[in-house]
């Protein structure tokens, strides 16, 4: 069962910069393109790091103070008043960059963008050349997904493919991308599994099951004398 991955939603015609393009031009850039920040890139098209609005905006916050290098002497202050004199993509970039690859799944780049702090990824193929970007944005397209292609998905990967259930034993509804599953299998191993890869089917935002079973095949674990189950 295939999965939606980050080389199906990037943006593969990346605007980038290169280490000795000037403030300027990189703020010309964002402006006419629409974009938020741009990957610095070498010859090569090897991420360098990124620019960003943010890295940008210290020069507007720290413009007309030129004495504040006397008053703030936190590292992440003195980075900051760096960026407000920097004028090339070089001095002005974030690096190193967090990158990514095609073959990430939505949810891994996701969580990488959460645990980093950053809006977008650079995506890179096997050799570390830029070929994408992908934001936040691009990887809430997957819930963009009607609820008859998830229907379909859940009915003809997850039951039929995989589980090799036939037809009318299970029942699928899809409303809004919720998915609710009903009806009985043989045993309980296989109504936990088809619930559990429904869920992973691409656009399903939760899963609802009232699968029966008539036999229970999960076996719980034999504790030996003296063991005491974890709280």
């Amino acid at each position: 069962m295939r999965t939606w991955q980050v080389g199906d939603v990037m943006t593969v015609d990346v605007v980038t910069v290169g280490e000795q393009t000037p403030y300027r031009d990189i703020v010309d850039l964002l402006l006419r393109r629409r974009v938020s920040a741009v990957p610095v890139v070498d010859g090569f098209r090897r991420v360098l790091g990124v620019v960003s609005e943010a890295d940008l905006l210290h020069k507007v916050e720290h413009s007309g103070h030129p004495d504040e290098r006397r008053v703030f002497t936190r590292p992440r202050r003195r980075a900051a008043l760096a960026k407000a004199d920097a004028m090339l993509a070089g001095e002005l970039m974030t690096a190193p960059a967090v990158t990514t690859y095609p073959q990430a799944s939505l949810p891994a780049a996701a969580r990488l963008m959460d645990r980093e702090q950053v809006k977008r990824l650079p995506v890179l193929d096997d050799l570390g050349r830029l070929v994408g970007i992908v934001t936040r944005s691009d990887l809430l397209r997957v819930h963009l997904r009607s609820d008859t292609e998830i229907r379909e998905d859940v009915v003809g990967e997850v039951l039929r493919r995989v589980l090799a259930v036939r037809d009318g034993l299970v029942t699928v509804q899809v409303r809004q991308g919720a998915v609710t599953l009903d009806g009985r299998l043989d045993r309980r191993t296989s109504a936990e599994l088809a619930a559990r890869l429904a869920g992973q089917v691409s656009g399903v935002t939760r899963v609802v099951s009232t699968i029966g079973y008539d036999v229970d095949d999960v076996v719980a674990p034999v504790r030996g004398p003296g063991v005491t189950p974890v709280a």
